[in-house]
């Protein structure tokens, strides 16, 4: 059901995806399915529901699963580390920015000490991160500079690991180069504003 699933995905027939999914995840209950397995499911289903311009569901779900992995592996495990990014992903969708920093701001020392600051899983949080900061209407200068520091950092270490034609490094050059441009704007002070 998973390749069902991914195909239509593929094939952008959105409401089937979403059909399959949500059988897919019926019938891993009923057979007693892992809740590893479950939750990678789970993980699908939200990804359909934000095609679906369905947010909140798709928070709802990528929620349950990061609270679901934090019990069931611990908040130290990859498999958590990456729920917790993908839950950062859909809080910042929903223009949560504040409880987005907040689980960032816990989250990111842990896998820089678990994953390191080279791995993939890493990098996405810090963009991630750096996004919730600089895409919030009530970010202060302080958080426009920290988000400014965090992808200049971060599309450093990529560049040197990933390389310029990584996909990774090429999205933070992108939201270095915005990010910029908001911290610039909120500096520079309007004609006829002190």
């Amino acid at each position: 059901m998973n390749r069902l699933g991914n195909g239509l995905s593929a094939a952008e027939h959105r409401e089937d995806e979403l059909s399959v999914r949500e059988a897919e995840l019926s019938m891993r209950r009923r057979l007693g399915a892992s809740a590893r397995d479950i939750f990678i499911v789970q993980s699908s289903l939200a990804n359909s529901y934000r095609a679906l311009g369905r947010g909140e569901e798709a928070l709802r779900m990528q929620r349950d699963v990061y609270l679901g992995s934090v019990k069931l592996h611990g908040a130290e495990n990859p498999e958590t580390l990456r729920e917790a990014n993908n839950y950062v992903n859909s809080l910042r969708n929903q223009q949560r920015f504040k409880e987005a920093q907040s689980l960032m701001r816990k989250a990111l020392p842990v896998a820089r000490r678990v994953l390191g600051e080279s791995d993939s899983t890493t990098f996405r949080m810090r963009m991630n991160y750096g996004m919730s900061l600089y895409r919030d209407p009530a970010a202060t200068l302080d958080d426009l500079h920290e988000a400014v520091i965090m992808f200049e950092e971060t599309e450093r270490t990529a560049r040197r690991v990933l390389g310029g034609a990584h996909p990774l490094t090429d999205g933070m050059e992108k939201e270095l180069r915005i990010a910029r441009l908001v911290l610039r704007a909120r500096e520079t002070p309007s004609p006829g504003r002190p």
